[in-house]
């Protein structure tokens, strides 16, 4: 997939744009132009939308395919749309869509996946695969191995962030970096791109996660324009204009491969000295926790001590915002070496 995609952008980070949903001819052929004048090579639209509750706007269907088709004979764009149904494929198959995608939702539900491979059977067509709902890293590459199983050669990842745990947070799907990290250190040659208009959930956020991304090596985004957004049938308010899209992305400082100089080595060496002197001195403080625990057991007093954790943590917390760093941070930190010591201590 990444060959595949490099080969349209060359160095610079894979875009594919497109409104969240094909409307009406008119917006898709609106759109679309504005698109490829900007040197967008992929357009992505949504034909068939999966809504929570029924009697909403749930797309155009297979009559929006020859929309698509009119962007193609015209601009040279590659198409891309989502596909959750053995149907979905057959019919976006026969109308020459060069790029589908598994939606989070299809994505959560392996029997939906095996379906769609088993559809996919013999066709050689590139798919990317969004993340689920879920924080569940196993479910999303569990969802890729059933389609290289299949035969797909072409496979990549969109990260669109997660269902967020708490009803205030700020984007509407919260973003868990560390996931979207682990799979590409688990997977280097994976093309993973990220939405940042499903992570957000507002335009105004799409810019600064799209930075982030880019910051972390994703090889590119998967974004939403639409000629006019805040008349969109569907994800209004994340949606940016073809304009307002040039303008985020003329911004933007994409990172490339892998940096060798010698001051980053250096820099790399400190961190390495850094890593030792952690390491050791977690080992000195699991050797007083070891004799801690000898102490409970010859006292017969209970291994977990809530009261004294929260005390450490408060601790930890006040020595970390007097050095810069974040309190999420250090509590993740902090309750890790407390669950190795109940570990060490049982």
């Amino acid at each position: 997939m990444r060959e595949l995609l490099n080969g349209l952008y060359g160095d610079g980070p894979v875009v594919i744009a497109g409104p969240c949903s094909a409307e009406s001819e008119e917006q898709v052929l609106e759109t679309g132009f504005a698109l490829a004048r900007m040197g967008i090579k992929v357009l992505r639209a949504g034909l068939w939308k999966p809504r929570t509750h029924p009697g909403g706007f749930e797309g155009v269907g297979a009559r929006g395919l020859s929309w698509l088709q009119r962007i193609k004979r015209e601009t040279g764009m590659l198409l891309a749309t989502e596909v959750a149904t053995p149907e979905h494929v057959s019919a976006a198959l026969e109308a020459g869509i060069d790029i589908f995608w598994i939606g989070a939702r299809t994505t959560a539900n392996p029997f939906a996946v095996q379906q769609l491979a088993d559809a996919l059977q013999g066709h050689d067509v590139p798919v990317l695969v969004k993340n689920p709902m879920s924080p569940d890293l196993e479910l999303w590459i569990g969802a890729m191995q059933r389609l290289a199983a299949a035969g797909v050669k072409h496979i990549g990842a969109i990260h669109r962030g997660f269902t967020p745990s708490t009803p205030h947070e700020q984007y509407r799907n919260t973003p868990r970096w560390d996931i979207a990290i682990e799979l590409k250190q688990r997977y280097p040659a994976l093309c993973i791109l990220c939405d940042p208009s499903h992570m957000g959930g507002r335009r105004e956020l799409v810019g600064e996660l799209s930075r982030q991304a880019l910051t972390m090596g994703f090889d590119g985004l998967f974004v939403e324009s639409h000629c006019c957004p805040d008349q969109a049938l569907s994800d209004a308010s994340q949606q940016l204009s073809p304009s307002a899209l040039l303008q985020m992305l003329s911004q933007l400082d994409p990172r490339h491969g892998e940096d060798s100089s010698e001051e980053l080595e250096q820099l790399r060496q400190r961190i390495d000295e850094c890593d030792r002197e952690l390491v050791g001195l977690l080992a000195r403080r699991m050797a007083v926790v070891r004799e801690i625990g000898h102490y409970k057991q010859r006292h017969h007093v209970a291994v977990v001590q809530t009261s004294r954790f929260n005390i450490v943590l408060r601790q930890a917390i006040e020595l970390a915002r007097t050095e810069g760093m974040s309190e999420e941070f250090i509590t993740t930190v902090m309750h890790a070496i407390h669950d190795e010591a109940v570990r060490q201590q049982v």
